[in-house]
């Protein structure tokens, strides 16, 4: 459709919403209508082809004050429009005020909407309150671009993007059904698992919405998603919640974050590929991966805390021998958690048996990490003892728990830690020679507010806010040690904040717990940070302790933990290289070093994450196209999207021992396979 047809097609659909409703205003942006009424309830509409109803006008902003009471409904009186030209580009922005009349006044409202030329379809959102009252009025919560999601056709009736982080270790993307409800909370959700990605998508298989918050710091905010058995429906909001009321005196302004929401066809790539967009024109900018974050990994974690240098130093041999480029020394060489000198039972000669053992791991031509878990320090540890200030503390004086290394949160802004970290940071890196460190624990991800005195007792969350200046410090610091340093950041279970990705340069699947989560996080992060590596983590976590198709098929960095020549006799589970499981990973380590296509560009997009089936992922490398289907059982036909009509291609199933090949024409892709749990082709 060209651009004067286009336009005079949303002008005729304007003309007849506003013939059927109320009257209202419209901002138009790309393919979304952004509507308001003499309300000020809102509504979103799509144009870009038929969709059915999706959003209906109502409420989308409001105040809920202490006694529960809505303040939902103003009465429109005063529009506004400017013309911007700023960092992100030029753009438009609407102001809209309007009054709802209180017993002793009124409170106004004034809703900011903000579009931007490059960014299409999508529009930023911001609303103030004016207390113009004679009286202080008590501020529970403020809702943000609260829409209700008219169910589709299809079963299910939604796919969702959720960003939060608990102790479930939840998928991110998931089917929302029946009766639902996920809180999404950026905060800390348990004792040591919080923060994530502020973003919820939630689409039908003909039309999206996303929503979320474009702060350049974590902000303490929900981003709910709930559906009642009654309804088909869906509701996504943002929320702030005051713990105690916040005190709005006459004259006093409340406002919320600067919010955006996104409309969109197909799945959670293309608006969660323009949130990071947006963030990185914001400043927050993602750095390009060292080439060796891609090269294969191999970690002593298989024979857990009480390996020896016996055993990691025996098994080195099958590790170079295999292919894999990388070995990491893993938990256990410390005295304890904050205490990170060598453990004199381990290391009887201190610092230099450390570097002799890091010296005879390259001997093997093999690149060499470090696991650590900075902010953790154990109850007994001497760095406690002699400075209790750096312990974060709860409002009744408790330090926070991190219950997996049975430790304690010490403050990312003390001092102490800094200066710790960096004495660190030199003796891992310089002293010791590591090439890179393996930065390990849900605990990393966020922290509670710190009602600590020796720190920021009149701003508590201070501490989760700048959380990530811990990791930029990290990240900085190593690599003006070692400018070819890669640092790892592995929040075990957690959606990882996309606040801390800017800081390190190789991502993590970060303790799966299934293949299913392995490809699912991979898809997230190569929509957020393509140009980072993504570690699909050890094997043995996917199903089976073998699904390297997984990893492989979807770009993602390989890595095992296998043990060999034989098990360590202290550690219950089974990692053994047998001959069998040997062959298996000769070949896709092989496989591996010769594709590489984790440096391939992925194409999200050309499938539906949830409603196309098989699953489907796409990497384009050196002109070949690499698609990789998963599903238990399959057996049909299935569309090659993304090739060129007017040409004949070979598809190849490369990963198999046939090597099986076969021609397919460009102008009808579509081919009929059978297999059972992935089918990998290389088409040219």
């Amino acid at each position: 459709m060209n651009d004067v047809r286009k336009f005079s097609f949303l002008i005729f659909l304007y003309l007849i919403l506003s013939s059927c409703e109320e009257k209202s205003n419209s901002i138009f942006n790309g393919n979304l209508i952004f509507e308001i009424n003499d309300r000020m309830q809102t509504r979103l509409q799509w144009t870009a082809s038929d969709v059915n109803r999706f959003v209906d006008f109502n409420s989308s902003d409001y105040l809920i004050m202490d006694d529960e009471s809505k303040y939902d409904l103003f009465v429109l009186s005063k529009k506004k429009e400017t013309v911007i030209s700023d960092s992100i580009g030029k753009g438009v922005v609407y102001s809209f005020t309007g009054d709802t009349v209180l017993n002793n006044g009124k409170l106004t409202k004034i809703l900011t909407i903000t579009k931007y030329q490059d960014f299409p379809d999508m529009l930023l959102t911001r609303t103030s309150y004016i207390n113009n009252t004679g009286r202080a009025l008590f501020v529970k919560e403020i809702k943000n671009n609260n829409y209700e999601i008219i169910e589709g056709s299809d079963s299910p009736k939604f796919w969702s993007f959720q960003g939060e982080s608990s102790s479930e270790r939840a998928d991110w993307i998931l089917p929302v059904n029946g009766q639902f409800y996920q809180r999404n909370y950026m905060g800390m959700n348990n004792s040591d698992y919080g923060g994530g990605i502020p973003v919820t998508c939630l689409w039908r298989s003909d039309i999206g919405i996303a929503i979320g918050h474009v702060s350049k710091h974590p902000e303490l905010v929900s981003l709910p998603v709930e559906k009642k058995n009654d309804s088909g429906n869906v509701t996504i909001a943002i929320e702030i919640a005051y713990d105690d009321a916040k005190k709005l005196l006459p004259g006093d302004t409340i406002s919320s974050l600067l919010n955006f929401v996104q409309l969109y066809e197909g799945d959670c790539f293309r608006p969660l590929r323009r949130y990071s967009e947006f963030m990185q024109k914001s400043g927050i900018v993602m750095p390009e991966s060292e080439p060796a974050a891609f090269e294969s990994m191999w970690c002593s974690w298989g024979y857990e805390r009480t390996a020896t240098f016996e055993e990691i130093l025996g098994t080195l041999p099958k590790v170079k021998e295999l292919g894999i480029k990388w070995a990491t020394v893993d938990d256990g060489y410390q005295i304890a958690e904050g205490d990170w000198e060598l453990d004199t039972k381990r290391f009887p000669g201190g610092d230099r048996e450390m570097e002799d053992l890091v010296s005879r791991m390259k001997q093997y031509g093999l690149k060499i990490q470090l696991w650590w878990a900075p902010l953790a320090a154990d109850s007994s540890t001497k760095l406690l003892e002699e400075n209790p200030e750096i312990l974060m503390r709860s409002k009744n004086g408790n330090p926070y728990d991190i219950t997996w290394w049975d430790s304690y949160y010490i403050s990312p802004l003390d001092q102490v830690t800094i200066n710790q970290t960096k004495e660190l940071l030199h003796r891992f890196l310089s002293k010791y020679d590591f090439d890179g460190l393996k930065l390990d624990g849900q605990h990393l991800n966020a922290v509670h507010p710190d009602y600590s005195n020796a720190h920021h007792p009149n701003d508590p969350e201070r501490s989760a806010r700048e959380l990530p200046n811990y990791f930029k410090l990290i990240y900085e610091e190593s690599r003006k040690i070692d400018s070819h340093a890669v640092i790892q950041n592995c929040p075990c279970g957690c959606c990882m904040s996309y606040y801390n990705m800017p800081y390190c340069n190789q991502v993590v699947a970060s303790d799966p717990l299934h293949s299913l989560q392995i490809r699912q996080k991979g898809y997230v992060y190569r929509a957020l940070i393509p140009n980072t590596a993504y570690f699909g983590d050890h094997v043995e976590l996917s199903d089976n302790g073998n699904d390297f198709a997984t990893a492989f098929g979807i770009g993602a960095v390989l890595g095992t933990k296998f043990t060999y020549p034989r098990n360590n006799p202290n550690v219950k589970a089974d990692y053994l290289l047998t001959p069998e499981k040997e062959k298996e990973w000769k070949k896709w380590f092989s496989l591996y070093n010769k594709k590489l296509l984790s440096t391939g560009t992925y194409l999200g997009g050309l499938y539906d994450i949830g409603f196309f089936k098989p699953e489907a992922h796409v990497i384009e490398k050196e002109g070949k196209m690499y698609y990789a289907f998963y599903a238990d059982e399959w057996s049909g036909e299935i569309e090659l999207r993304g090739l060129k009509k007017d040409r004949v291609y070979t598809v190849v199933e490369y990963t198999t021992d046939e090597k099986k090949s076969y021609p397919l024409n460009g102008s009808n892709p579509v081919i009929k396979p059978t297999f059972k749990t992935n089918y990998l082709i290389e088409v040219y």
